[in-house]
């Protein structure tokens, strides 16, 4: 591994390594380390596989070539993390042959890495998965942390299992076949940790907005080690979500609701989280936490980053609240959110009265 990648440790009773920059997936000896059996299974999408999936296939077999290794490739979109493909890449696990010491590399952005994340922690209860995450949002996010999922009709999410990674390799290359739409999508989420726990890290966005937007090689690498860093710290200290990790779902009750409503098929995961965080904002002010002023911010910076930061046309609130209820952050006692008090600063609140969120919504 060269010297110019960026790497950060993951502690906690499952300890993995990220490594941020060029070239990654062409690296052999990293790679095929992660490899402790004959049996790799690489799961994609359509709109990466025809890009870098035989890169991924060759660059294992280069350092492996006794091994077994087969690719699953699924329609690209939100619309296939769905129980469905789930049996299907089970069924790919099956026919491969995978045995216990067999690894899943997801190669794509947040879809594939929830899903193949997914599979991996059921195969055999458990086998390794190495993240290879392709989106911006895949790599400052989903990637990390252990997450996986699939998707019901009634909402993000509700089916899936905490499953650590074995390493995250995040090959920055792969950003120059990113569509713009899914670059800007990305960069809501990096401005989610410096709403939450990083004042400075919104003041360097904004002086930094116009260079990540023009895919500067050392900004975007600057902007995925701070975002990765901020969510290992946190996911070290809370791995199974019990307390500080929630903070990471800054904008999320809104934004799956968002998703799921629309059917997945509006706005994608990280422009439906920039709306949610400026509603989230705005409930925060409403309930007296936060600023008026110090909300319209966070909205700017993100409208410059060309981020959508009003509630779609079309969607009923009350319809929306209903999603809500049900969001797997919900409580018996009522809906939680993560709220604000200004930037760097969030915090996780209970019970927060469902008119208060019915008034925000209406109002946008």
């Amino acid at each position: 591994m060269s010297a110019g990648i960026r790497r950060i440790d993951v502690g906690g009773a499952q300890p993995y390594r990220i490594a941020i920059g060029p070239g990654l997936l062409h690296d052999s000896a990293s790679l095929a380390e992660m490899l402790r059996g004959r049996h790799a299974l690489v799961v994609s999408d359509a709109n990466v596989a025809p890009l870098h999936a035989d890169t991924v296939v060759g660059t294992l077999r280069a350092a492996r070539p006794e091994a077994r290794i087969d690719t699953c490739v699924f329609p690209a979109g939100e619309a296939s993390k769905t129980l469905a493909n789930f049996g299907v890449a089970i069924d790919a696990l099956a026919a491969l042959g995978a045995t216990r010491d067999a690894c899943v590399y997801a190669l794509g952005g947040g879809m594939v890495g929830d899903l193949a994340g997914f599979a991996a922690a059921c195969w055999m209860r458990g086998i390794d998965c190495v993240q290879l995450p392709t989106s911006l949002l895949a790599m400052v996010d989903s990637s990390v942390g252990g997450k996986t999922a699939v998707d019901l009709p009634q909402g993000k999410n509700l089916v899936g299992a905490f499953h650590p990674p074995r390493a995250v390799f995040a090959d920055t290359t792969t950003l120059r076949t990113l569509p713009e739409r899914e670059l800007r999508a990305g960069l809501a989420e990096v401005v989610k940790y410096g709403a939450i726990v990083d004042a400075g890290f919104l003041d360097w966005l904004d002086a930094n907005a116009d260079a990540l937007l023009a895919q500067d090689t050392g900004a975007l690498a600057e902007a995925i080690a701070r975002s990765c860093a901020h969510k290992a710290a946190i996911v070290e200290r809370d791995p199974f979500e019990h307390g500080e990790r929630a903070l990471l779902n800054f904008g999320h009750t809104f934004g799956h609701a968002i998703e799921a409503e629309a059917g997945y098929g509006g706005l994608n995961h990280g422009e439906a989280v920039a709306v949610g965080m400026v509603l989230a904002t705005r409930l925060s002010a409403a309930l007296g936490m936060a600023d008026a002023d110090e909300a319209m911010r966070l909205q700017v910076l993100l409208a410059r980053f060309g981020l959508p930061v009003a509630l779609p046309d079309g969607l009923d609130p009350e319809a929306l609240l209903a999603r809500m209820r049900l969001d797997k952050k919900a409580q018996a006692g009522g809906l939680r959110f993560v709220l604000w008090s200004g930037a760097g600063r969030a915090q996780v609140v209970p019970d927060v009265p469902e008119s208060a969120v019915l008034a925000v919504l209406r109002e946008a």
